[in-house]
C-alpha cells in the first residue's frame, strides 16, 4: 500500500481526510518515520503518525548492527504498541503524553496514530543546560513513577532502559575499564533487586520531552524502553542528558531534591504511607550514584569518547564503585 493510501485510511478513523502531509523525522537506524497529517472535516486539525517498518538494511549511525540489535529495536516498538494499548490511559495530567487515537498493525509493520502535542501546547523542546527546564521534566517522572509503582510491566521491557546489561553483551565486551567491566554484573544486580520498583520512561532524555508555555507541565514522547526498574535510573539519565560537566556539579543535588519533594508528594496523593515514602527515598538515593555508573558502563563500550563522560561521571562512578 502506497503512503498516501494508509494516510487517507488513517484519517477516515478519524472521520476526516488528509489534506497536508508533513514528514517530521526518521526512526532511529532506519526503522520508519514520524509525519504528521493536517485534517479537514474533523474538530481535530492534525495528528502525529509513528510509522514502523523493518529496513532492508540496518545503518547504525555508530557501527553497532546486527541481528542483536535487530532484535532489540523491534522488540522496543512491540513495547511501545503494548504500552498505548495497556498502560497509557493511566497517566494524568501531570505526567501527560499524547493520547493514541488508535493502531494498525500491517504485514511490514504498525502505524500509531497519535495526539499532536504541538497542537495541544506543548510546543517547546527543554533547552541543554537550562535548570527549570529540567526540574519541569523531572516533575513529570515524580508523577509517572508514582502512578506506576509496585506495578508488573507485563508485556513491557522486564527491565526498563535500552542500555542495561542484559541487552548489551556487545558492548560490555568492547569495554576498556576492566573495574568497570567487572562490576557490570554487580551494578546491574543491585538496580534490579532495590525493593521499590516502578515502570520508568527507559529513554527519559530531555529530548523526548515538550514543555507547555511558562512552564506549566511537560508532556513525553517515546515509550520504546519503558519497562521495569527503579525511577532513580530515570532520573539520573535525564540529567546526564540535560546538563553538562560544570551544570551537574552545581545543580544536581538540587534537583535531586526537587525529585524527591515532588515524588514524596504524589506518592502521598495517592495513598502511600509517609514511612513507605522515606524508605523508597532513601533507597533510590542511594541508587543515584550506581544508575550513573551503570549508564557510564554502557557509554565506555558504546563510544567510550562520549561527551557525558566527564569528571561528574567519574566521580559518581568512583562512589558506586568503592
Amino acid at each position: 500500500m502506497v503512503d498516501e493510501d494508509r494516510w487517507s485510511l488513517m484519517a477516515r478513523k478519524l472521520d476526516a481526510k488528509v489534506s497536508k502531509v508533513e514528514p517530521m523525522q526518521s526512526l532511529w537506524s532506519g526503522y520508519g518515520e514520524i509525519v504528521r497529517l493536517y485534517l479537514k472535516g474533523s474538530a481535530t486539525l492534525s495528528v502525529v503518525c509513528k510509522s514502523v517498518r523493518p529496513p532492508r538494511q540496518v545503518d547504525h549511525p555508530r557501527g553497532w548492527a546486527g541481528a542483536r540489535s535487530h532484535h532489540r529495536k523491534w522488540r522496543s516498538y512491540e513495547v511501545e504498541l503494548c504500552w498505548y494499548r495497556d498502560f497509557a490511559a493511566r497517566c494524568s495530567a501531570d505526567a501527560r503524553l499524547a493520547a493514541c487515537f488508535f493502531s494498525a498493525v500491517h504485514g511490514e509493520g504498525f502505524d500509531l496514530l497519535l495526539e499532536d502535542l504541538h497542537a495541544s501546547g506543548f510546543d517547546r523542546s527543554p533547552r541543554f543546560g537550562n535548570v527549570q527546564d529540567a526540574g519541569v521534566c523531572l516533575a513529570w517522572l515524580a508523577e509517572f513513577h508514582a502512578e506506576f509503582l509496585g506495578t508488573a510491566p507485563v508485556g513491557l521491557w522486564p527491565q526498563g532502559s535500552y542500555w542495561h546489561l542484559e541487552t548489551r553483551p556487545d558492548e560490555l565486551a568492547a569495554m576498556t575499564d576492566t573495574r568497570l567491566q567487572e562490576a557490570a554484573p554487580l551494578l546491574d544486580a543491585k538496580l534490579r533487586s532495590a525493593r521499590y520498583q516502578t515502570l520508568i520512561h527507559g529513554d527519559a532524555k530531555i529530548a523526548n520531552f515538550l514543555l507547555g508555555a511558562e512552564h506549566d507541565g511537560a508532556a513525553a514522547v517515546d515509550f520504546q524502553y519503558v519497562g521495569g526498574g527503579p525511577g532513580i535510573r530515570d532520573v539520573a539519565y535525564l540529567l546526564g542528558s540535560g546538563l553538562d560537566e560544570r551544570d551537574c556539579e552545581t545543580h544536581a543535588a538540587a534537583l535531586l531534591d526537587h525529585y524527591f519533594v515532588r515524588l514524596g508528594r504524589a506518592l502521598c496523593k495517592r495513598g502511600v504511607a509517609e514511612s513507605t515514602v522515606n524508605e523508597l527515598e532513601s533507597e533510590w538515593r542511594e541508587l543515584y550514584p550506581v544508575a550513573w555508573t551503570d549508564f557510564y558502563r554502557f557509554l565506555q563500550g558504546w563510544c567510550p569518547g562520549h561527551e557525558k563522560i566527564h569528571a561528574y561521571t567519574r566521580e559518581q562512578a568512583r562512589l558506586a564503585l568503592d
